[in-house]
């Protein structure tokens, strides 16, 4: 089944920018897209209690410059 749906002028156009070719259809396209902004594997309880660590180290100063640590690492 096939569905019409409306656009504006300037969506279409943002489309057709992120087209990978020419050829690539509406449906391709907005499928690509919709498979990068939508994760179906949600975070486990433990990634976001160490991402939450990790925002506390952040906000109490526990960090240290980028630089710093790929010199360290011989980066």
């Amino acid at each position: 089944m096939v569905t019409t749906i409306q656009l504006r002028p300037e969506t279409k156009s943002r489309l057709d920018d992120v087209k990978i070719h020419p050829r690539e259809t509406y449906d391709e396209t907005l499928n690509r897209l919709l498979d990068m902004a939508y994760d179906p594997e949600p975070l486990s309880e433990e990634s976001m209690k160490k991402i939450e660590e990790s925002f506390e180290d952040i906000r109490a100063g526990r960090v240290r410059p980028f630089e710093e640590y790929v010199q360290e690492r011989g980066l």
